[in-house]
């Protein structure tokens, strides 16, 4: 990987969309340049990448606020360019982040990957009306929608909604709900509507505490219902999103049974759109 900034976009569907996302090479950045990076890039995130340490990748993400303990889509992309980097279809790695470790890998060719993780153990909640309400609230959405609070990295609330008319129509006061979020220590709100029998779904995130008022994909989200979702009977999910923001996306998610759980396996399509330095 080249010194510079190499833009991805992680999670597409059938080869259009996906995240743009900022991929950089770990050098000797102050937090106030790593959070300027995505700004510059016109990307949501970026993630700062050190393989200096033989057999495990260290990865950090930044949004424009502030650095965030893990990023799924941002796993993504820094896998696509370290597969490209080590010129193998198949490529396997360890990654480190959020003071974990754990495997990724990625297949493909010619700047185009498919690329997954484990995300870690997910913890699965149901939340009080006290925290529904005001969430939900700035949602537009019914205070008795079936909700749960799901942690892998940070804790973020799982809204279900009936369909993807439902979905599509959100219009969240933005404002409102960064402040909920903040009060109850929450990364956003992801909603979805439930897959059908081929594990078909769609979801919108919205983070605006972050600096991410429409996420355009999140991974470590779609891990959560995944995780949700496997005591239903779902094994296999491939979850649309972005549409709203015009950039089609989609996230895998798989799990298997786990001696403490479902484990997970969450990932999408990436694609390398370019390199260039970093202003």
């Amino acid at each position: 990987m080249s010194p510079g900034v190499t833009v991805v976009h992680a999670c597409q569907r059938a080869g259009r969309g996906g995240s743009p996302t900022a991929v950089v090479e770990e050098a000797s950045w102050s937090d106030a340049e790593r959070r300027a990076v995505p700004v510059a890039a016109g990307t949501s995130h970026a993630v700062f990448v050190d393989a200096s340490q033989h057999g495990v990748v260290a990865l950090r993400f930044f949004t424009s606020t502030g650095e965030l303990p893990a990023c799924g889509h941002g796993t993504v992309a820094a896998l696509a360019v370290l597969a490209e980097r080590a010129g193998t279809v198949e490529y396997e790695t360890l990654l480190r982040s959020g003071g974990r470790t754990f495997p990724g890998r990625a297949t493909g060719s010619g700047g185009r990957y498919e690329a997954d993780f484990d995300p870690g153990p997910v913890e699965l909640r149901v939340p009080t009306p006290a925290e529904t309400g005001p969430v939900l609230a700035a949602l537009g959405i019914r205070p008795e929608a079936p909700s749960r609070v799901a942690s892998v990295g940070r804790p973020r609330l799982l809204v279900q909604v009936p369909d993807r008319l439902v979905l599509a129509g959100l219009a969240p006061d933005l404002a409102r709900l960064g402040a909920a979020c903040d009060r109850l220590g929450l990364l956003g709100c992801y909603v979805y509507h439930p897959p059908g029998a081929d594990g078909r779904a769609a979801a919108r995130m919205f983070a605006p505490s972050i600096g991410v008022p429409e996420d355009i994909a999140n991974a470590n989200s779609t891990a959560c219902l995944a995780a949700h979702l496997a005591d239903q009977g779902v094994p296999a999910l491939a979850v649309d999103m972005g549409d709203a923001l015009g950039e089609p996306s989609t996230v895998l998610a798989r799990t298997r049974p786990g001696p403490a759980g479902p484990l997970v396996r969450v990932g999408g399509v990436a694609t390398i759109k370019g390199s260039r330095s970093p202003d």
